[in-house]
């Protein structure tokens, strides 16, 4: 069985997402809101597939234009069982016209949010490691966390390791180009890890260049086993594990 922690299904992004969701049978998705729409998508998809669980959040990328409605239907389906966590949100300074205040109070606000609901808070961070630290020293808690496509040092990963924090491994893992990734998920361990795609984005070899999907979080753990000389099967056995157990999954 494989758990993919991490993707999105919105249908305008696929040409054949009932083909893409097949592909999945006997395995399990967690389907990610990011966005007002993106949310309403999530929902739609976890009412209408056994085998798809949800996360819905407020992306950093809404500081700025967010409204109160947004985050009162993500308080009202937070209620859902099939809802198992609250994102992807965090922080994103890879532009420049963006407003660090706003983006911190969002996420502070969402984390405070999840922590109402009991809820697994899925992190976006992206040119932002040291706020994104000290934001969850102060307001985490033993709220539990995933740090979605971990893209920082190894010895930032060890600073996250304090709050309990999983890290999500993607695609990246399998490029040339992978290197620092490939160094921190050597130095973690096994246990640290859950396997996600970010579909439709970020798909791994052999496959890069097309559109991702749910299944090809397989060639990830095949990734991660070479790199834990280990095997597939200890791979995906650990991280259906760590990922029943960091979501409160239940299958």
């Amino acid at each position: 069985m494989m758990i993919d922690t991490h993707c999105h299904l919105d249908r305008e992004d696929y040409d054949n997402i009932e083909d893409v969701i097949h592909h999945m049978d006997g395995n399990y998705m967690i389907a990610s809101g990011a966005t007002p729409k993106g949310n309403k998508n999530v929902m739609n998809l976890i009412e209408n597939y056994h085998n798809i669980f949800g996360t819905i959040g407020l992306h950093p990328e809404c500081a700025s234009n967010y409204t109160q409605t947004d985050l009162d239907y993500i308080e009202k389906n937070l209620l859902n069982d099939k809802i198992v966590g609250l994102g992807e949100i965090g922080l994103d300074y890879h532009y420049d016209d963006i407003d660090k205040d706003k983006q911190k109070a969002l996420f502070i606000k969402q984390i405070k949010l999840a922590q109402k609901y009991h809820k697994t808070i899925v992190i976006h961070s992206r040119d932002a490691a040291e706020d994104t630290y000290q934001i969850l020293k102060k307001y985490l808690g033993d709220s539990k966390a995933i740090l979605h496509c971990y893209g920082y040092s190894k010895e930032m990963a060890i600073r996250f390791k304090e709050f309990n924090i999983k890290f999500g491994i993607g695609g990246v893992l399998t490029f040339k180009n992978g290197r620092r990734l490939q160094e921190t998920v050597d130095i973690l361990d096994l246990e640290d890890l859950v396997l996600e795609t970010d579909s439709p984005y970020l798909t791994p070899e052999p496959y890069r260049g097309h559109k991702n999907e749910p299944y090809n979080i397989y060639y990830v753990a095949k990734k991660v086993a070479e790199i834990k000389h280990t095997t597939l099967e200890n791979v995906l056995k650990t991280t259906v594990y760590t990922s029943i157990s960091q979501f409160d999954l239940k299958l």
